[in-house]
Formats: C-alpha cells, structure tokens, sequence
C-alpha cells in the first residue's frame, strides 16, 4: 500500500494548493514526482545536495552523469549561469518555452554532485504548466530527471511508474496520461561552435540553420 500523498493536478490550470504542498516538501529537501510535456520526472532541489544525492540513488543513476534542469523563466536562467552565448539568446528566443535543453556554463554555487563537477548546467524551460509553476514555487530551478530507473523506460502515467519508486518520493503530482514522444534536444552552447548533445524532438538541422542565420 503507497503512503505517499498523491494530488491529482489540473494539467492546464494547476491548482495553487497542490502546487504549493509540492514545493513547500521540495524546499524542506523533499523528491516530488511530477509531469512535463512527455514524461513523468522527478524533482528536487538544484541547491540542496541531499535532495540531490537521494534522486541519484532512487533512480540508481551513475553519479557521474550529470542532472538536468527545468527554469520556470528566463530570469532564472540567467541568475545561474550570468550572461547567456549570444547562441544561447538566440536559441532560447526561438524555441523556449520547448522541447531545446541548452548546457551553459555555470554561474551560481550550485553542488558539484548536481553538474558532475563540469561547471555546466543543462535547463530549459518547459512548456507544462505543472512543471514551469512548480519551477517557479522554489526559486526558478527544478531537478527534471525521468522518473524511472536509469535504464528503464520513462513513464507517461503515473500507473507506469513503479511503486518502489513511488515509496522513495515525498509526493505525486498526477496531472494523469501524458504524451510521451521523444525527448528534447540538447545543445552545448558552453563551446564554440555549438555542438549537439543528444538528437531530440527539434530537428539538428533546424537549430543550425537559425544560428547560422537567424530566424
């Protein structure tokens, strides 16, 4: 039998209430399982090194892999990394909120843990209003790691999600079936000329031809 609170959460217009639960949990260093635009993830944190340490270990993930974030605004963005690539600008302009996760080079004294002692952080802002809300309820920053153990499938409702796991979390935010679809594109714009990471929802080609010659 589960014991972790679970709140069932309008995926379009989010309940204050639950939103606030969620966050209050995350900033005492509680793991909140919540949706974005594909799948469930898992939550934390990004300042709190326990809460950093606790999500690795429920997912059985390789501490040297770093985790990724979801900024609830560009402002948050830029008050961990300073002053954005003029790459970075660009980009985020053309597909923020959206399925593009940038790797910046850090600004802020986040845990080494959070970037595997890169200097690095990849964000981006995610189009779910569940997720950018909770963002925004703890400071900007949100953990968005998948919640699922590493290697395992990714889940887009939380009856997918495995109950072990579900133990381990402070909370649910079930905003019901989500869409799944392949995940975003990550693009290291840290260096010069930007590099691609990971193949994702926005076609490689697409993001080159707008930093080549704009929108």
């Amino acid at each position: 039998m589960l014991t972790t609170p679970v709140w069932k959460i309008d995926p379009q217009q989010p309940e204050p209430l639950w939103i606030t639960h969620a966050a209050a949990l995350i900033l005492k260093g509680g793991v909140i399982i919540y949706p974005t635009e594909t799948f469930y993830g898992l939550g934390g944190h990004p300042g709190m090194k326990a809460a950093i340490e606790r999500i690795f270990r429920i997912k059985e993930r390789d501490f040297n892999k770093p985790l990724p974030l979801i900024a609830a605004h560009m402002e948050a963005v830029r008050e961990a990394v300073g002053s954005l690539p003029p790459a970075a600008e660009k980009l985020a302009a053309a597909f923020w909120p959206g399925p593009l996760t940038l790797v910046l080079p850090l600004a802020s004294r986040l845990p080494s843990m959070l970037h595997a002692a890169t200097g690095k952080i990849a964000v981006r802002i995610s189009p779910h209003p569940v997720a950018r809300d909770l963002a925004a309820a703890v400071g900007g920053l949100l953990i968005a790691t998948s919640a699922n153990a590493a290697g395992r499938p990714a889940c887009r409702d939380p009856e997918e999600i495995p109950a072990p796991l579900i133990r381990q979390v402070d909370g649910l935010l079930d905003a019901g079936s989500l869409p799944g679809g392949a995940p975003s594109t990550i693009v290291d714009v840290s260096v010069e000329p930007p590099r691609l990471v990971r193949d994702g929802v926005l076609p490689w080609e697409e993001i080159r031809e707008l930093m080549a010659h704009g929108s």
